[in-house]
């Protein structure tokens, strides 16, 4: 079983690429589960058709401890499982925490007891926060490959840069290896030069370029993945094709994160902060 966390600043569409990539890695054959690990427990929406998936901490709070495990999972599009960790009430506790509450649940109610029978458990976790709760899947060994949605801003690219900080920090205790990065283009100027050069001085790979694509909001206000959506469209074959290439990578490398004078002098040289 492949363990992988997505990771990204937050609204760069991180949510949405791991559902399109799920749906593509499930089309292929893969038994898949997705861990919502953002407080707006909106990880696995599309993979739902829109159904409002009860979270694991709300299910806890009005049910207390006798919970089993089909209150907290369902299964989504091409049998995927679907779970979400919730956050705490607003202005109350922190959300991160409620990640490692959600976790430890699961493990207790047998979710990943039977890895034979999942080759991949994705998390989709919580902006460009690499400290407590939400480093958890990193930090403890709960993801082992990382993959980090990135765009040619400048805030996406620091963002970036500052998870791969994230990843060297656990990297020798936990195993957690850095598999790429996923452009999720917003038609910055030279962007997908920009990516593959941020890549190379990480000492990773640009894994795919997913180009913007209107098709992609339109699945979303129908509560689909493209995939499901629109199967014969270009964009969905851009996440077939994203899928297969994480399905297929064997490059997992500990990152070498950049200096800030690096990357301001990277965004300079092409063109962006001139």
């Amino acid at each position: 079983m492949r363990k992988v966390a997505i990771y990204g600043k937050g609204g760069i569409g991180k949510s949405t690429t791991t559902q399109n990539t799920v749906a593509g890695l499930a089309e292929m054959g893969n038994k898949v589960m997705v861990v919502g690990c953002d407080p707006k427990a909106d990880s696995t929406r599309l993979l739902l058709g829109g159904l409002a998936q009860r979270t694991v901490l709300d299910t806890l709070r009005e049910e207390g401890e006798d919970v089993e495990l089909d209150d907290v999972r369902k299964k989504g599009f091409s049998n995927t499982w679907c779970t979400e960790s919730g956050g705490p009430e607003p202005g109350v506790g922190c959300a991160g925490r409620g990640i490692i509450t959600s976790i430890n649940l699961l493990e207790q109610l047998g979710a990943y007891a039977d890895s034979e029978a999942l080759d991949y458990v994705f998390y989709d976790v919580l902006g460009d926060v690499v400290c407590g709760g939400f480093a958890m899947p990193i930090r403890e060994g709960k993801a082992q490959e990382i993959y980090i949605v990135v765009s040619g801003e400048m805030m996406a690219m620091y963002a970036a840069n500052n998870i791969c900080k994230g990843i060297v920090k656990f990297a020798e205790a936990g195993g957690v290896r850095l598999g790429g990065l996923i452009c999720n283009s917003r038609k910055v100027d030279n962007e997908e030069e920009m990516i593959l050069a941020l890549a190379d001085k990480l000492g990773t790979q640009m894994i795919h370029f997913v180009p913007r694509e209107n098709m992609v909001q339109r699945a979303e206000i129908n509560r689909k993945t493209v995939i499901e959506f629109e199967p014969t469209h270009p964009q969905a074959d851009e996440y077939r094709t994203l899928a297969k290439k994480i399905n297929d990578n064997e490059m997992r490398v500990i990152p070498n994160p950049l200096e800030i004078e690096e990357l301001e002098k990277l965004l300079i040289d092409y063109g962006i902060a001139a």
